[in-house]
């Protein structure tokens, strides 16, 4: 590839696409710290109480038809941001991803679920993911399929993942 383009070598990678990299003899870990108070600032949460998990667990999240609408502009940027969060963070996949169903009719309580994921981002800022260099790479799959389990809308869901 040096043959056809010109290319220099300024050092080992830090900083791609607001993923910080720190790499090591043990392995590379890659985080979104930086990006995570960047966002908590953009959305005014930066003074905001944090929390010790992503979601309630005690209450569902569901379509909210009688709640108060609210400003949907803001909210899809705050799931926007929340889903370039989860390159790093498969701890919020969940979260962010059931709040975002709920873009086309926001309530106050979807916005409610939103502030508490950014708490919680608040307050685990350097999680990342951990790639060990002593480890070998092995190709794994992984499917499931729930036949009409949203208790909700009674709506199927089926998924697959691989990693190295």
């Amino acid at each position: 590839m040096s043959r056809e383009f010109e290319m220099s070598l300024m050092g080992e990678l830090q900083l791609f696409l607001e993923l910080q990299i720190k790499q090591g003899p043990e392995g590379t870990f890659i985080h979104q710290a930086k990006y995570t108070k960047d966002i908590l600032k953009k959305f005014h949460m930066d003074d905001s109480k944090p929390m010790t998990t992503p979601m309630n667990t005690n209450t569902a999240l569901d379509a909210d038809e009688d709640g108060e609408a609210v400003d949907q502009k803001e909210f899809r940027g705050m799931i926007g941001s929340l889903l370039y969060q989860t390159v790093t963070r498969p701890d919020i996949q969940f979260a962010v991803c059931l709040c975002a169903r709920y873009q086309a009719s926001l309530r106050i309580s979807h916005r409610q679920a939103v502030k508490r994921i950014f708490r919680y981002l608040k307050y685990t800022p350097e999680l990342g993911l951990w790639y060990s260099s002593g480890s070998s790479l092995s190709l794994r799959g992984f499917s499931d399929a729930d036949h009409a389990g949203c208790q909700i809308d009674r709506k199927s869901t089926s998924g697959c993942t691989r990693g190295l």
